[in-house]
């Protein structure tokens, strides 16, 4: 059992925001199952952490048998399930819409929302009959889920389907003491994101450097919003580096 007494489970976490919130998570004496389609970066992750409560569960996300799976073995492993960061995301080539093609589309709505939407229900299956009773999950909405970049349709259209499916969940979820929030990054240093330091597309078309945040910002604010009792909830924090072009006009 963690020092806590709490276990997690985050998604996508063999690299960037997930990987950082599993280790921070790690650290701060949860147990975590850490989720992600390979093995091999999700030991690295757990290797980054200097507590050994971790484990490692390749997981496809989009596959119902595959989420099932996981879920079993962390409760297996565990004991119990208190946190879910539904974290793990995809996007698509960043080109005009009109040449999107069905298959591009489909992906990134199997990862970022289908994929949501089971690890959430999973989520509620173990955390309604559970004793405590409860859990708290988190969904990485994204800087998305309120303005658009050019050229992102199905990154962002999943992204603004993530909030109506915490809001929706937030009332399920109330009669089995499960809180459901959403945390919106910005601009967060991860190799996927690092393209944002040396440029990137805004709305005008011009090419311009953004502000970036250290990542681990980010977990800091996942522990936070855990940490506090069920019975409160952040139901939406909005976390990005300060000077990145969101607010007012840039």
């Amino acid at each position: 059992m963690s020092a806590t007494g709490k276990t997690a489970i985050v998604t996508g976490a063999g690299s960037g925001i997930g990987r950082a919130t599993a280790v921070a998570l790690l650290n701060a004496g949860y147990n975590v199952a850490l989720a992600g389609r390979r093995a091999e970066p999700l030991g690295e992750s757990i290797g980054l952490a200097d507590a050994d409560q971790g484990l490692a569960v390749p997981t496809d996300v989009t596959d119902e048998a595959s989420v099932d799976d996981l879920f079993g073995k962390t409760v297996d492993a565990f004991g119990r399930l208190d946190l879910v960061f539904n974290n793990a995301g995809q996007n698509a080539p960043g080109i005009p819409f009109e040449e999107l093609t069905a298959e591009q589309w489909r992906t990134v709505v199997d990862v970022n929302l289908t994929g949501s939407f089971l690890c959430a229900r999973a989520a509620f299956r173990v955390m309604k009959d559970q004793d405590p009773r409860g859990g708290r999950i988190i969904n990485n909405g994204s800087i998305s889920a309120h303005a658009p970049r050019p050229d992102s349709a199905p990154y962002t259209s999943t992204k603004h389907a993530i909030t109506g499916l915490t809001k929706t969940l937030s009332l399920d979820g109330r009669k089995y003491d499960i809180a459901v929030g959403q945390i919106d990054i910005g601009n967060a240093m991860t190799e996927l994101a690092a393209r944002m330091s040396t440029g990137v597309k805004q709305a005008n078309g011009e090419i311009a450097v953004e502000a970036m945040m250290d990542v681990n910002e980010v977990a800091a604010a996942v522990l936070h919003m855990d940490s506090l009792p069920l019975a409160t909830n952040v139901q939406f924090m909005t976390i990005m580096a300060t000077k990145m072009p969101f607010v007012g006009r840039g």
